[in-house]
């Protein structure tokens, strides 16, 4: 699955390095009372309000502010923020290592959508598992809410890629998420869905 070529790759975040459950986060805000948090954000799909804090346009503050109408009078800030939270799960140490060896032979990248407090929240997470940072398993990290750009628009594939001034050719971006590979697909660069079940040690089996 990985082109024997390749010299660069770049990696989605969450359900490729780190764990998650979006549902988890659903029935959290289910539990705080919002019955139709799936017609508000999915793995998938979300509503202005989510992509706009996820491109850094809004403040976490704001963003609160917002989810609070569509909950019970009364319902706390930091309740919503631990709702928010509650997809996060770990970072398995066995897959950090594998990062480490990934970087003897490929330079690797992250590019993450992602907002400010789950960043936090995942930096938490990570200090669960080891005191090193996330930005010491990469060359360099990329997220969505600092950069105002998401996946999956071919501008933020094509901003990396400058960045770096790499060959798509030899250039893989892997992604749990479907969409987002057909994003980085339209650039010309290799997209690889990691589907459930599949794991990055098992698509580098063959070449580690």
């Amino acid at each position: 699955m990985i082109p024997k070529n390749c010299k660069t790759i770049i990696f989605d975040l969450g359900g490729v390095i780190l764990n998650l459950d979006y549902n988890l986060t659903k029935q959290a805000f289910i539990k705080l009372g919002v019955e139709n948090f799936d017609e508000m954000y999915t793995q998938t799909n979300q509503t202005d309000l989510f992509n706009k804090y996820e491109t850094g346009q809004i403040s976490s503050q704001h963003f609160i502010n917002k989810l609070l109408p569509h909950l019970p009078q009364g319902t706390s800030p930091n309740k919503v923020v631990h709702a928010w939270n509650k997809m996060i799960l770990d970072f398995p140490l066995s897959r950090l290592n594998f990062l480490d060896q990934l970087k003897e032979k490929y330079t690797l990248l992250l590019l993450s959508n992602t907002n400010e407090i789950h960043l936090e929240e995942v930096r938490r997470s990570l200090k669960k598992t080891t005191e090193r940072t996330l930005e010491s398993y990469f060359e360099k990290t990329y997220y969505s809410h600092l950069i105002n750009k998401r996946k999956p628009s071919g501008e933020i594939f094509e901003y990396v890629c400058n960045e770096h001034n790499l060959n798509i050719e030899k250039t893989v971006f892997i992604d749990d998420t479907l969409g987002h590979v057909e994003g980085a697909k339209s650039i010309g660069l290799k997209g690889i869905h990691l589907a459930n079940g599949m794991t990055i040690e098992g698509l580098f089996q063959e070449l580690i």
